[in-house]
């Protein structure tokens, strides 16, 4: 849709034919809501955009207090997109949650998210981007035709492939939602039990604005539970789904920008900036596994010897790192004219696609509390006067396998994430300075995130009936 402002949103609501107009916002949970309204006319439609609606902020909210739980939601026009899934003709719009004396509610994830980036950029002079991958499994009735080997889907075409028409109606829609997609495929995981199939496929982003790239991934998933209920499909982001099989994460990819321009490479290499940063990673890497890990199930994933990160290092192109520096266009050989014979050679950069990657987290994330997460710490690191020792000290070589048997010494030496909730809760209450520092997050949701990762019990291990945490 494009809307820029609300002038323009009316209009397309009324040259459309618009019949529902829904608010969409995030509470605690991190799954998007929704409240309804039919539009009856101009007026009507104004009032409502302009005055935005109350809510419960005590049912979105744990920690907010019953006697004094009314929120207002108020719409922020430029994110209006036409409903894809809805049978009547719908607009959709994101909203911000409002106070009872008009100021933004300082206990919103989306609210942390944005006053994040804000400190990071009035202390960095850059602003952050990011992109994420999600990772989920299709689950469905086997019907036996065109097997994979277990554990070998990776990139298979259709007919091996069996949901990459669901995959690809997904990633349509999410497009028109806003979503700027980079790419989809088939990933590793497949296996076949007590006649199911279940399918591994991953749905990656491009890097936009940390706030945006926040708000693509909660309408994504959103857009693809509703496909899945529609077709009679299970999905799930859940990270561990059966022992023994291929997880799924939703890693995070980070850039930093100035002025519009990327600060990534030079030279050939990544700069020191992007060095701090992941110094900021490794010192704050346990307890990030608050935000991006905040279920047992996430910690079944998160086992030695296996592609999952437990160590805190970083790499070039390594996989088994908890930070990873991929591949970054930055050789000057233009590959594309050796693969056409005949093409003239084009002297272009292609660096500013350079990233680097935060392993760790999961679909039982809310995400607009992890990205915030992720821009304290990376803000920590342009903070550390010794980031560039840490980022040497913590730097494992290409190639090197880290759960190798012959690394156990390498293994010994670096520090090893939380093995559960409780150890995650442990180390945010050792690094809780990095996260409210600035008035970022607020003490009580921090505390109220610490009681919640103690309080889990064993029943909350079982996958079967963990398998739509996420």
């Amino acid at each position: 849709m494009n809307i820029k402002n609300k002038a323009e949103l009316v209009r397309y609501c009324l040259d459309n034919q618009i019949e529902i107009l829904n608010f969409h916002y995030c509470g605690w949970d991190g799954r998007l809501k929704t409240l309804n309204f039919v539009i009856r006319d101009e007026e009507h439609l104004l009032n409502i955009l302009e005055a935005g609606e109350r809510v419960d902020g005590s049912s979105l909210f744990p920690f907010v207090e019953a006697g004094k739980s009314d929120l207002y939601v108020i719409p922020r026009y430029c994110t209006a997109f036409r409903d894809p899934v809805a049978s009547v003709p719908t607009v959709g719009v994101l909203c911000s949650f409002f106070n009872r004396d008009g100021q933004p509610f300082q206990g919103s994830p989306e609210y942390v998210l944005r006053r994040a980036h804000s400190v990071f950029r009035s202390k960095t002079g850059l602003d952050m981007q990011t992109m994420g991958e999600l990772e989920y499994y299709i689950i469905s009735e086997d019907d036996g035709l065109y097997p994979v080997a277990d554990q070998r889907g990776y990139h298979e075409s259709a007919p091996f492939n069996k949901f990459a028409d669901f995959r690809v109606e997904a990633v349509r829609m999410i497009t028109q939602v806003g979503g700027m997609v980079k790419y989809a495929h088939s990933e590793v995981g497949n296996f076949r039990l007590h006649g199911n199939i279940y399918e591994q496929n991953e749905i990656e982003f491009l890097p936009v604005d940390i706030e945006d790239a926040a708000d693509q991934l909660v309408l994504a998933k959103w857009i693809m539970r509703r496909l899945a209920y529609k077709h009679g499909l299970t999905i799930t982001f859940a990270p561990k789904i059966t022992a023994g099989k291929a997880g799924s994460g939703m890693h995070v990819h980070c850039k930093f920008t100035r002025d519009g321009k990327s600060v990534m490479i030079k030279d050939g290499d990544i700069t020191d900036t992007v060095r701090r940063a992941i110094a900021g990673y490794m010192d704050a890497g346990t307890s990030l596994t608050a935000f991006g890990n905040p279920h047992p199930l996430a910690f079944m994933r998160l086992v030695p010897n296996q592609e999952a990160p437990t160590s805190l290092c970083w790499s070039h192109s390594n996989r088994s790192a908890l930070v990873r520096v991929p591949l970054g266009w930055t050789g000057k050989v233009d590959m594309a004219s050796i693969c056409n014979p005949g093409e003239e050679p084009v002297d272009k950069d292609f660096s500013d696609k350079a990233t680097f990657e935060w392993r760790a987290s999961d679909g039982t994330a809310n995400v607009y509390l992890l990205m915030a997460a992720l821009c304290a710490a990376a803000r920590h690191g342009f903070e550390m006067p010794d980031a560039l020792e840490l980022a040497r000290r913590t730097y494992v070589g290409l190639g090197v396998d880290i759960h190798a048997a012959g690394n156990t010494a390498l293994r010994a030496s670096l520090e090893q994430l939380p093995a559960s909730c409780d150890q995650a809760a442990d180390e945010l209450e050792k690094d809780r300075s990095i996260y409210t520092a600035e008035g970022v997050f607020q003490d009580a949701m921090l505390d109220y995130l610490i009681k919640t990762l103690r309080s889990f019990t064993h029943e909350d291990c079982d996958i079967k009936e963990n398998l739509h945490i996420a």
